[in-house]
């Protein structure tokens, strides 16, 4: 059974920092380029930052360029992103996402876990 569960968020004020994680199970995750996404109330889901299957390509959404940092543990089945200087944009549910290099239509996605950034 194909699971990715994110875990790491929760309420920080701006300028604050969170680490989110996702432990995958029940596919090979080497063979797979991860991503994280966010949906903020009202806003269409957006990619915040990409690693590639072997962690040698990252890209980030240019709003958290500087601030948020993608790696990933393959020993470990796990992704991380690092997000630093918080600001109240920020603030959304973030979602884990695992797209299979050999096999297209294999695309994952986790539950989500939510950051809110306020004072």
């Amino acid at each position: 059974q194909v699971q990715l569960v994110e875990s790491g968020g929760g309420s920080v004020q701006p300028g604050g920092s969170l680490r989110l994680s996702c432990a995958a199970s029940g596919f090979t995750f080497v063979w797979y380029n991860l991503s994280w996404y966010r949906q903020a109330p009202g806003k269409e889901r957006e990619l915040v930052g990409f690693i590639s299957r072997n962690g040698d390509t990252t890209s980030y959404a240019d709003s958290v360029k500087g601030r948020f940092t993608i790696s990933r543990d393959n020993a470990k089945n796990t992704v991380y992103l690092q997000m630093n200087s918080l600001k109240p944009d920020d603030t959304a549910v973030y979602y884990c996402n695992a797209r299979s290099v050999l096999v297209a239509q294999n695309v994952y996605w986790g539950q989500g876990t939510q950051v809110t950034v306020s004072s």
